[in-house]
């Protein structure tokens, strides 16, 4: 089931809230579906699925509750295979995704595009001429108040998303562009995975705007460690709803950059491309869709800190040998320090921790031309390992 949601529509309707009296407010979540008697398979699934003690619990939950009515619109057959013990894991993953955590009434519900279920998906919200949706299920009686939660009940099952990200977007039909660089790139099978995993996926026509022949340069043989690298660019471990990342401003990818999050007028943007659809969830995780391919950014070259050592030795070493010991120490602790603070040094961590240690000895010490040995040792050694 793909579910999209557009971060920049969320038009609020009125809707009538029919409340429940307050009878089960001494009852639980799951005494008072049992005593309402209209949820006789929604209890018998929740015992299949060793999930009553969970629900009896303190909580809070909020709980979108089919009926019997609902669970018998499902195809022949199916409430009856989801109770085998071997269906399990299946029938835990369905109930969790009617349940969230804390108490939401319906006069929050209408307010919210989505909720996060305990299944770790997201259910869709829509409300319409007075008639509020969860999925494709619409709600037909709220706020049955419970001692560690609150009921809506819901007029069908409604089912989290079973495939993968990367069958996700194969059905979706717009990217295959993407498809065939994850297969190149040797990523189907990380895709693929347990996860979560978050992905700003580029779509056929996004990868069409980057410069004639740059795809099929991609997906050369090759060219398999760059177009990784891009990949990965456009993945986030975690289920990162469009909200979330919103409110975080930036999130750090696979790749080991991170990307800017933002809205840039009435639109959302992942660094310079446009999100043109959110929160398409997938069994291991969340699709966003982008309209331009995400580039990282060029790994600084390491030129820069060599020719930095070189104008510091340059300098330090005539004023060491003239006798301002001090001085030189200075320029060689200066310029260690302005490495260090590059983003992209190209120095491995022990190098980087050698420098660090060699300015920590420098600056504990009095002696001049102790602290310009120390310094010059060190940028030796780091000159020796940046190419």
């Amino acid at each position: 089931m793909l579910k999209r949601t557009t971060m920049l529509a969320s038009a609020l309707f009125a809707v009538t809230v029919i409340c429940s009296p307050a009878v089960g407010q001494e009852k639980d979540i799951v005494d008072t579906a049992v005593g309402a008697g209209s949820f006789k398979t929604l209890a018998a699934a929740l015992q299949a699925a060793d999930l009553v003690e969970a629900l009896k619990s303190e909580g809070p939950f909020t709980v979108f509750a089919p009926t019997d009515e609902a669970f018998s619109k499902l195809p022949e057959g199916t409430v009856e295979t989801l109770l085998k013990p071997e269906n399990k894991d299946q029938l835990v993953g369905i109930l969790t995704y009617h349940v969230t955590k804390g108490i939401v009434p319906a006069a929050k519900v209408v307010k919210l595009n989505g909720a996060k279920t305990l299944n770790g998906q997201q259910v869709d919200i829509a409300v319409a001429d007075g008639n509020v949706k969860v999925d494709d299920a619409n709600v037909v009686k709220t706020d049955i108040r419970c001692s560690n939660g609150i009921i809506h009940v819901i007029d069908q099952v409604i089912l989290p998303a079973t495939d993968d990200i990367p069958t996700t977007a194969v059905k979706a039909g717009n990217f295959s562009t993407l498809v065939a660089a994850a297969k190149a790139a040797g990523l189907v099978e990380a895709l693929s995975s347990a996860g979560p995993l978050t992905v700003f996926a580029p779509t056929d026509e996004a990868f069409a705007k980057l410069p004639a022949g740059t795809v099929e340069s991609l997906l050369k043989p090759e060219n398999k460690a760059k177009l990784a690298a891009i990949l990965k660019y456009h993945v986030v471990k975690g289920r990162v709803y469009s909200s979330d990342a919103l409110a975080a401003g930036k999130a750090n990818t696979l790749q080991g950059d991170s990307v800017s999050i933002a809205m840039h007028g009435q639109a959302a943007m992942v660094n310079n491309a446009k999100l043109v659809a959110t929160d398409i969830d997938a069994s291991n995780g969340v699709i966003h869709v982008i309209d331009s391919v995400l580039l990282p950014p060029a790994k600084q070259s390491a030129v820069q800190p060599r020719k930095m050592i070189e104008r510091a030795i340059g300098q330090g070493a005539p004023l060491y040998n003239s006798g301002h010991a001090s001085e030189c120490a200075q320029i060689y602790m200066k310029t260690a320090k302005k490495i260090l603070a590059m983003e992209n040094h190209g120095m491995c961590a022990s190098t980087a921790h050698r420098l660090e240690t060699a300015i920590s000895m420098a600056e504990r010490t009095n002696c001049s031309q102790t602290q310009a040995w120390t310094m010059r040792r060190a940028l030796d050694h780091a000159y020796s390992q940046v190419r």
